[in-house]
């Protein structure tokens, strides 16, 4: 019977919509909206009784570092800026670190570079074997120089599978792309390098362009000599 009872169609019961002379008044709030809405009312009346329970029983004395070393914005508690919170000591160390790991991904780009290019350049080498040929000229001499050319070109690019070749022009690009980010590295340790040379104690002033021998839009500062004891 309960099989029979699902066969029969029955009719859809559509929700009632909002009448004609409260439209201005938006679409007609359903069930599910207002226990959302009635969830959402709750939850921020449980918010507010805590607050004014955490207020109630506020201990007038109590104190924490947070009150001096914050600021309200906006009504919202920001903490204050440190303004130097290391010495000069510790951000010498610091950069000396820095330095030293940017120093490190650029000898391994370099190394990755030198592999790579050794491999590329093993796979391009043309076979040792080599015919002699006689000419009684030098322009019979350039003919044949010019058809052997031709004819290693020809059975290298029909030598090659294409796999093969895929392959290469694959290892092609990641070197490109490594030999510029090595170029970046390099840059990059060079400025940090500067960097640290100048925060380093001594008398130092920036050069002019008409004071550098070879000026190429990078400044070059002199240090002044200092008496040692």
């Amino acid at each position: 019977m309960s099989s029979l009872r699902n066969a029969v169609p029955r009719p859809a019961h559509k929700e009632r919509s909002q009448p004609q002379a409260r439209k201005k008044f938006g679409l007609l709030e359903k069930h599910k909206d207002y226990v959302i809405r009635a969830k959402a009312y709750h939850q921020k009346e449980d918010i507010k009784k805590k607050l004014k329970q955490k207020a109630a029983f506020k201990n007038p004395d109590e104190f924490y570092f947070k009150m001096i070393n914050s600021k309200t914005v906006d009504g919202v508690h920001r903490p204050k800026e440190e303004r130097n919170k290391y010495s000069a000591e510790e951000l010498m160390i610091m950069n000396t670190q820095d330095i030293g790991y940017v120093f490190q991904k650029w000898q391994s780009e370099k190394n990755k570079i030198d592999k790579l290019t050794a491999s590329l350049q093993c796979t391009e080498e043309q076979p040792s074997r080599r015919h002699v040929y006689f000419a009684e000229d030098r322009e019979e001499a350039r003919g044949l120089e010019l058809q052997a050319k031709s004819k290693t070109d020809i059975s290298a690019m029909h030598q090659i599978p294409k796999d093969i070749k895929k392959k290469m022009d694959r290892s092609y690009r990641d070197l490109e792309a490594r030999k510029s980010r090595a170029k970046d590295l390099e840059k990059l340790y060079m400025d940090m390098s500067m960097q640290k040379e100048l925060q380093k104690k001594g008398r130092k002033r920036k050069l002019r362009e008409y004071e550098i021998l070879n000026p190429n839009g990078k400044p070059v500062y002199r240090w002044k000599a200092d008496r040692k004891r």
